[in-house]
């Protein structure tokens, strides 16, 4: 997934009721997820929500499997797969998430419980870049 496209896809969409209605289907586009890996260590703390998260490394590049069990954080889980998965742990670090958040208008439409949430998702994600540095 491109930032750029994303960006481009949630101002075509006229309302907030569309923008989580294309949520929700992003996240019922993400790769299945085995239901062994939905273990407590896999569990993203800070997220309302239980959320799950894997990764492997291949070639120097990360590459994450998500899920969770509420549908629009299923889709926030999805863009930040799309963003992040394939990805070199330095070109993570260089994803500017937080200009992006701001870009597609989430901080003003979502709680601040799913906020917390998505920025704790962001916040694993980095830590698993950093250490597999």
């Amino acid at each position: 997934m491109d930032a750029q496209e994303l960006i481009e896809t949630f101002e075509l969409l006229d309302d907030w009721e569309d923008r989580y209605a294309y949520l929700i289907e992003l996240g019922r586009k993400l790769p299945p997820f085995d239901p062994a890996d939905q273990i407590e260590a896999n569990r993203v703390r800070g997220c309302v929500s239980r959320v799950w998260l894997t990764h492997e490394r291949r070639d120097g590049r990360l590459y994450f499997k998500a899920d969770s069990d509420a549908f629009i954080v299923k889709g926030l889980v999805a863009i930040l797969v799309g963003l992040y998965s394939g990805r070199t742990p330095e070109q993570i670090r260089q994803v500017p998430i937080e200009q992006l958040f701001e870009q597609l208008g989430l901080s003003a439409h979502l709680t601040p419980s799913r906020r917390n949430g998505f920025f704790s998702m962001v916040a694993r994600m980095r830590a698993l870049a950093e250490v597999s540095s």
